[in-house]
């Protein structure tokens, strides 16, 4: 069984936030099994890893916990968080906005690098 596993954010976005707790309850999951997990956000869902974003809103009308909540819990599991640099720009999102819990900028070399290498599994949302 393969040990690492990288996710693309790429369709899920703030306005849609429905879809966007699925993905950082699955890495949390996978986290919690010894994986290593790294989630690459690329255009509209850069938005959510600037500081204010995420915790104002829920992939559920129950409102118990909002996506920065499952965006913490794989954080403290260990699960990484690149920003698309160019996504940063586009949406003119400034490092120093950043949420604490995002590892760094990466751009799609990297993630094609996690994808083409045989010990990475890769989803896409």
């Amino acid at each position: 069984m393969a040990d690492k596993l990288v996710i693309m954010l790429l369709t899920i976005s703030p306005d849609q936030p429905h879809l966007c707790g699925t993905p950082f309850f699955q890495a949390a999951s996978a986290a919690a099994m010894d994986v290593e997990v790294e989630i690459y956000f690329a255009s509209a869902a850069t938005r959510l890893l600037a500081k204010g974003v995420a915790d104002r809103i829920y992939p559920s009308e129950n409102k118990v916990k909002s996506v920065y909540g499952f965006m913490k819990d794989a954080s403290e599991l260990g699960v990484k968080f690149f920003a698309c640099g160019g996504a940063l720009d586009a949406y003119a999102i400034k490092p120093d906005v950043l949420i604490t819990e995002c590892t760094g900028v990466a751009g799609g070399a990297m993630y094609i690098s996690r994808v083409m290498d045989d010990e990475w599994r890769s989803i896409s949302y």
